[in-house]
């Protein structure tokens, strides 16, 4: 069965953006160089049709701009099949993307029974926060940034019970970043 991974940089209190639009979370060739290794064993990228619009253009831009300081990370995002879950959407010119509609449940659930490596979920908040309300995650990974804002978007806005994680790994960057990779449940 394939795993589903769920990469979100956080504040310190927890929001994924801030109240207007996108926040410009810290990087360092360190936390680029995971977000590649993480990607290693990825042949599906998963994505909320609000992060798709901005998330694809950008990624493929990078991509063909090898002197982009983040080249190698928008090469292998821009490379790798993309999953946009949209009810609304009915055509696209995304190159590598597949839109998925329905019952985001079952949609998840078929792909993890299909042949494949890992798939990744890089946003948005809706989305992340459906796959965890429905126990659809089997890994997260947490890129908590030194920054808290006063308003912003959630993952965990429909969690309605405990939600008992299990530290797997912890590992602090040199520009403030701490990764914390969880699985769900009690080991």
């Amino acid at each position: 069965m394939r795993t589903l991974k769920l990469q979100m940089h956080l504040s310190l209190n927890g929001y994924v953006t801030a109240e207007q639009g996108a926040a410009n979370f810290v990087w360092d060739k360190d936390v680029i160089k995971f977000c590649i290794d993480n990607l290693k064993n990825v042949d599906t990228i998963l994505l909320g049709q609000h992060t798709a619009r901005e998330f694809i253009h950008f990624w493929d831009g990078v991509a063909v701009t090898p002197d982009h300081p983040e080249w190698e990370p928008g090469k292998w995002i821009s490379d790798i099949p993309k999953i946009v879950f949209s009810n609304t959407i009915t055509h696209h010119q995304w190159k590598n993307t597949t839109i998925l509609r329905g019952s985001l449940k079952e949609e998840i659930n078929h792909l993890k029974k299909s042949t494949g490596k890992e798939m990744l979920v890089y946003g948005g908040a809706m989305l992340a926060s459906s796959l965890i309300e429905n126990d659809l995650v089997d890994e997260f990974y947490f890129l908590v940034n030194p920054v808290c804002f006063s308003k912003g978007l959630t993952i965990f806005q429909s969690v309605k019970k405990t939600l008992p994680l299990t530290l797997i790994k912890s590992h602090t960057f040199g520009c403030g970043n701490v990764l914390l990779n969880y699985k769900p449940g009690k080991q």
